[in-house]
């Protein structure tokens, strides 16, 4: 029929992937399909130069014979393979394998039609502590597990699964419109490609119970709210002996009365007295890791932070130890008694004497609302 560079009929380079050829041939068909482009000649024709080139270049022996021989290479009569049956996959296949992949359908022996298993999500709670250093923890899940009765294939014991009579044992029909083919589940097996007349009586033919099943997980060192573990294949069993699942560990870290986390550094709410912010002192905080010493300079605010460097977490992806970020909070006192109000009141009398120098902050404060004041009046 064409002597076009079967490359060209369908748009693609040379060097195409065989995923891209797939592409490719589709938009083409598509493009010129007799359904879209009724009573046109010239879109049959290219429909069909469509369909003759990817029957050469879905299949990769027709291929490298044209890539090297060029028409000659695949032409019955020169000794080539021609387009017989066996060869790359018709337009009813492509989409056919399109369709498969996005819903993971496969084949197990004898044609029967098998699934994978769903895969399932644990919620894990954790405390700070064990999500920094890491451990080791036993959960229970619920899950569908293949019928050890009947091994998976759902009929009783000493029968088995017949091949489906509507389908041939291949779960898809194909439905033939002029040159349009499409494949579709069948209706009379529902796409398992077998048919089972003696259900076994502990799953009821569906080859799967529901079970708890106890499982070790083990959770590395620095892991945050978020991360999740797999577990490979301890999902739900797949259907007529199809593959498990994964189990996905979704972590989640409780909250801490003392610190609180963002990526790996770790942060902490230090109160220390008036007398210990005004004069410095020195006192123990604690970490993850022990209690460490953190010295307090004279005069420091409220609200100042430290930083304890390499205090904080270790990323489970790697990177450097975070550090522990100290904020101090200077407290007011409380339940105070006659003695000490007294004392107070006299100590506010000498800091009133001394002005601005002992209180720069306020000043400065007090400074800005009285030119704020001002320039509301003028």
């Amino acid at each position: 029929m064409s002597k076009r560079d079967y490359y060209e009929v369908l748009g693609a380079s040379k060097n195409a992937s065989e995923a891209d050829l797939k592409k490719a041939y589709r938009r083409a068909a598509q493009k010129y399909h007799p359904d879209r482009n009724p009573d046109d000649k010239v879109s049959e024709e290219k429909f069909k130069e469509c369909k003759e080139a990817w029957e050469v270049l879905g299949d990769a022996q027709k291929r490298a014979a044209y890539d090297q021989f060029g028409h000659a290479g695949v032409n019955p009569s020169m000794g080539g393979g021609g387009f017989g049956g066996g060869g790359a996959a018709g337009f009813g296949d492509i989409f056919g394998d399109v369709f498969g992949d996005i819903f993971g359908g496969g084949r197990g022996g004898g044609g029967q039609r098998v699934y994978r298993g769903s895969d399932l999500r644990y919620n894990l709670e954790l405390s700070l502590e064990d999500a920094v250093a890491g451990t080791e923890v036993k959960i229970r899940v619920p899950t569908l597990v293949e019928c050890k009765t009947c091994s998976g294939s759902g009929a009783r014991k000493g029968s088995e699964p017949t091949a489906c009579t509507t389908c041939g044992g291949h779960g898809q029909v194909r439905m033939q419109q002029g040159f349009f083919s499409v494949q579709q589940t069948c209706p009379h097996c529902q796409g398992t490609g077998s048919i089972i007349s003696d259900p076994c009586p502990d799953c009821r033919g569906k080859g799967r119970v529901q079970e708890h099943k106890t499982l070790s997980v083990k959770v590395p060192s620095g892991v945050d709210n978020g991360d999740r573990i797999r577990l490979a294949g301890e999902g739900e069993a797949g259907e007529s002996g199809g593959p498990p699942g994964d189990l996905y560990v979704q972590i989640r870290v409780k909250e801490h009365p003392i610190f609180k986390r963002e990526d790996s550094n770790l942060y902490c709410e230090v109160p220390i007295s008036f007398t210990t912010a005004a004069l410095g002192g020195e006192l123990e905080v604690p970490t993850l890791n022990g209690r460490v010493n953190l010295k307090i300079p004279a005069e420091t605010q409220s609200g100042k932070m430290f930083r304890m460097r390499g205090k904080g977490v270790k990323p489970v992806r790697g990177g450097p130890v975070g550090d522990l970020i100290c904020r101090v909070s200077v407290e007011t006192p409380v339940n105070l008694t006659r003695k000490q109000k007294d004392l107070l009141k006299e100590f506010s009398g000498e800091m009133d004497e001394g002005g601005s120098r002992h209180s720069p902050q306020a000043s400065t404060w007090l400074d800005g609302v009285k030119k704020f004041f001002d320039s509301l009046g003028g």
